[in-house]
């Protein structure tokens, strides 16, 4: 079995270099889309004779997400942007 990280990609270099990589797909490759060091995402041929998705229409009387209440916004003491530059520095 060949491993899973063969065929990574970075999320910055697939979306430059997005054509580039879906003719490796299209020719049979797999690819693994890596955030930083994290698989995220496989991106893989296209099999013909599958079950295509399907998207379907809302129940009648079904509710629109417009119709939902958002809960109350929470009252927290914490720096939003402290929060992102710890978490960029970990490394995550």
């Amino acid at each position: 079995m060949k491993p899973i990280l063969d065929n990574a990609v970075g999320i910055a270099e697939l979306k430059s270099k997005l054509s580039e990589y879906l003719r490796r797909v299209r020719a049979g490759d797999s690819l693994t889309v890596m955030d930083r060091a994290t698989p995220v995402a496989r991106i893989v041929p296209y099999e013909r004779g599958a079950t295509p998705l399907r998207v379907r229409s809302p129940k009648p009387g079904a509710p629109r997400p417009g119709d939902f209440k958002l809960p109350a916004p929470l009252n927290l003491d914490l720096d939003v942007v402290d929060l992102l530059l710890e978490d960029r520095r970990s490394g995550r």
